[in-house]
């Protein structure tokens, strides 16, 4: 009998300007992982017990920090969630704007994790592509707020700037460009015998399991789940527009990065209505007072960000701070099924079910 010895590896931390200062141990019997545990904590920022000395507006800004790649989408969560405990109104002008900067978002954080997820596995001019095609929503951004990966553009009540003149005409334009260049990254990876064989089967589990562990966003419509909060639980403007959940079948990585490449498409089909609906001026902001003194109660807000169900739940005792404020991040939660994932796998398919499931650290040592 050949004796073996089990060798633990640490994996990470990995760099801030890389992937994130993410860590795990791995227990590996030859090459084959027996055992691996997440390691969080290296980002932790205090957010949530930070929240609870400061203002409502001047928690937008540690939002933008939760998820660095989908800034947009950790604004409008608090807002909305301040929003609900207030019961404003929010002028439709500003909520077509919030519509059409998270939908943009959405976008670009997919194209980020496209590019990162190939170059993980061995591709480097996806990483090109994806990035050269993301700074055209990064140059509308920094058009739109003056900013480019931490925006603080929502606020309690609307957003802080309008759109400038011709910004939305650009929107327009940027539509057909994303749809030709979908096409081109279908037929230069989406086919690729060799990307086929590293993703296919790799990290598959059910419905059941995925319900279990609490997943979301492609993480649990690669199951079958049809579930998006977009269409089942509608905010801001979402109940107003045609678009399709996509939804997979087999479970697996390849049915994730399927997914993800569909919802770009439905992304683009939102924002071709929404520019073609949104009024020409209006107001964009409410009637919200001076100083913000929330009614003491309780709420819960929930909305869908590219990786998943991002909410924010609050506790206010009627004064201009919360009580107590809690973040639901989608990365955190979908990390929780890594380690069944890779029991039995090898280092290489590690590293494509680890892309697979797109974290975000700032989501998970929030």
């Amino acid at each position: 009998m050949i004796r073996t010895e089990e060798l633990l590896l640490n994996v990470g931390p990995q760099h801030p300007s890389t992937h994130g200062v993410f860590r795990i141990v791995v227990t590996l019997d030859g090459e084959i992982i027996t055992h691996a545990d997440p390691v969080m904590g290296y980002l932790h920022r205090g957010t949530e017990k930070l929240a609870e000395n400061l203002s409502y507006t001047q928690i937008i800004p540690y939002t933008d920090r939760m998820d660095y790649v989908s800034a947009m989408t950790s604004n409008y969560v608090l807002v909305h969630a301040v929003e609900k405990l207030m019961q404003l109104e929010i002028p439709l002008r500003a909520d077509f704007l919030r519509l059409i900067v998270m939908e943009l978002q959405r976008i670009a954080s997919h194209l980020v994790w496209w590019g990162t997820y190939l170059l993980d596995i061995g591709a480097m001019s996806p990483f090109l592509y994806a990035f050269r095609d993301r700074e055209i929503i990064i140059d509308l951004f920094t058009e739109l707020c003056g900013a480019r990966l931490t925006y603080n553009y929502m606020r309690v009540g609307g957003v802080k700037w309008d759109a400038p003149e011709g910004w939305i005409e650009k929107v327009r334009k940027f539509i057909p460009y994303m749809k030709d260049k979908l096409e081109e990254y279908t037929n230069l990876v989406s086919g690729n015998e060799i990307f086929l064989a590293r993703i296919k089967g790799i990290g598959k589990y059910d419905a059941e399991t995925a319900i279990a562990y609490g997943l979301s966003g492609a993480n649990l419509r690669c199951t079958g789940v049809n579930w998006d909060i977009r269409k089942d639980q509608p905010y801001c403007l979402y109940d107003r527009f045609d678009f399709d959940v996509p939804v997979g079948t087999t479970g697996d990585c390849y049915d994730r990065y399927l997914l993800r490449f569909e919802e770009i498409k439905q992304s683009l089909r939102i924002l071709e209505q929404a520019v073609d609906q949104m009024p020409g001026d209006g107001e964009i902001m409410g009637k919200v007072p001076r100083v913000l003194r929330a009614p003491e109660g309780e709420v819960y807000a929930r909305i869908e960000s590219p990786r998943g169900e991002i909410g924010c739940y609050i506790v206010s005792k009627g004064k201009d701070k919360p009580y107590r404020l809690k973040f639901r991040r989608p990365s955190f939660v979908n990390l929780q099924i890594l380690p069944k994932l890779l029991v039995g796998e090898t280092m290489t398919n590690m590293i494509t079910i680890l892309g697979g499931i797109d974290i975000v650290v700032g989501e998970v040592d929030c």
